[in-house]
């Protein structure tokens, strides 16, 4: 059983991040990717990036956990769902964009190439990908979830030769330059 596969867990996540949101990430996002576009979000949680997204974008939300699914189904019922692992991302579906707003830490530095790799699959050629992360080194665990830090280095080492790195850029969300983002696009 995953973290958020624990109602108490996501009730205390939606708790911790209720004043926190990607409206910084989306306005960077907007700048390459057109409005219109058709959108997967990969770790959608309590779905306050979807709900930003799917302002602008075609936006398909999506999140490992069925209980953040079934939450995001009642938000807006307008707006697709689906029940995604960030690794294998089980889909048929082609995108022109997809975004995560500090999903992929959770998986392991061997993980994460398995997913840069996946998004190309699902990614149309052009596609503009968009993720962020925590900067830094390292790994930390907290009650069994996994948070794995990046620095723009490493971040390039794995991410493939699918992709050509548009940006790469710091930014604060609680203490000074600790969060980064990447932006991507498919060859």
């Amino acid at each position: 059983m995953g973290y958020y596969d624990d109602e108490g867990n996501v009730k205390q996540y939606i708790r911790m991040a209720a004043d926190y949101d990607g409206k910084l990430l989306i306005g960077e996002l907007r700048k390459y990717l057109p409005d219109g576009s058709k959108l997967l979000e990969l770790g959608s949680g309590p779905g306050k990036d979807l709900l930003l997204l799917s302002e602008c974008y075609q936006a398909t939300g999506s999140d490992s956990s069925a209980i953040f699914v079934e939450r995001l189904k009642k938000l807006n019922s307008s707006i697709k769902v689906k029940q995604l692992d960030a690794i294998k991302m089980n889909t048929d579906e082609r995108f022109d964009g997809i975004y995560s707003n500090k999903a992929l830490i959770h998986l392991s530095r061997d993980e994460l190439p398995a997913s840069f790799e996946r998004q190309a699959r699902v990614l149309k050629t052009g596609g503009i990908a968009l993720h962020s992360f925590w900067h830094g080194d390292g790994e930390a665990e907290h009650q069994g979830l996994c948070f794995v830090y990046y620095r723009e280095d490493s971040l390039r080492a794995l991410i493939g030769r699918g992709y050509e790195i548009l940006e790469c850029n710091r930014y604060t969300e609680i203490e000074s330059g600790d969060s980064m983002y990447m932006v991507l696009r498919k060859r």
